[in-house]
């Protein structure tokens, strides 16, 4: 008789459980939250170009180091590895590439600040018209005209320690020129574990861009880009870059043998 007691309650509390369990599937569930990382840039795409995106204050990252790997010479930002605890009991850690954005570079790719596009500006000069004219320190090229004014355009130059300054000429033009890197490039590189090709044929994935001009004998040229987001900046190994379409309408203005002043 006890027996049948002792089951007759169990049965009656797992009844009464049950049921509990039941009601609360119909119950309302608390609202979802999007974190505002994943909502910020759908925003700025969907408010249009004059949106800016909203920057939020991110929690400190557990783990974390950067791969040396990801250090290109062109400047882009390298790669974080960010492990993220488990929460249950039997789930395995999960490893994150995040892409860090380095505090010379824009934090938003596609964009470039109005005052790099070309424009014709006042310009004061001794040079003659025709002469190119690159002020390294505001990252401005100018392609001097008659009448006291030039052509300007915004141009990346080169990271510190590979500023250089003197006058060329340039001695070659070429379209969509091939790229190989100087074997002191190669090693220089290599010995941060980021190996470069030996050699890359010209085209739109060519860091060379669409146009090269080389300035006489030397290693340097004036060229585009595939990366116009770092135009502004002190990127190159001393190259002097320009956005490809506006590399091209340069190297449509100028010959062989245009006077070419870096300072």
């Amino acid at each position: 008789m006890m027996k049948q007691c002792i089951l007759f309650a169990a049965g009656a509390l797992s009844l009464l459980a049950s049921s509990a369990f039941a009601d609360d599937r119909y119950q309302s569930r608390p609202p979802v939250i999007v974190s505002p990382d994943l909502t910020a840039p759908w925003v700025m795409q969907l408010g249009g170009a004059n949106v800016q995106p909203a920057v939020y204050p991110r929690r400190p990252m557990a783990r974390q180091a950067i791969n040396p790997m990801n250090d290109p010479a062109d400047g882009q930002a390298p790669q974080v590895r960010r492990v993220i605890q488990p929460r249950g009991l039997f789930s395995r850690p999960v490893v994150q590439q995040v892409a860090v954005i380095r505090p010379q570079y824009p934090a938003v790719r596609g964009q470039i600040d109005p005052q790099f596009l070309p424009q014709i500006v006042d310009y004061q000069t001794k040079e003659r018209p025709g002469t190119i004219v690159i002020d390294t320190n505001n990252r401005f090229l100018y392609l001097v005209m008659d009448g006291g004014k030039a052509r300007r355009y915004g141009v990346g130059v080169g990271k510190p320690g590979f500023e250089w300054a003197g006058a060329h000429t340039i001695s070659r033009k070429q379209e969509w020129p091939d790229w190989t890197p100087p074997s002191e490039m190669l090693s220089r590189e290599a010995a941060k574990g980021h190996y470069l090709p030996a050699h890359m044929e010209g085209g739109e994935a060519n860091p060379l861009g669409a146009r090269a001009m080389y300035l006489g004998s030397t290693l340097y040229r004036i060229h585009g880009t595939n990366a116009p987001w770092t135009i502004g900046n002190a990127v190159s190994s001393g190259c002097i870059r320009l956005r490809n379409e506006d590399v091209i309408d340069l190297y449509n203005r100028v010959k062989v043998g245009t006077r070419v002043i870096v300072m």
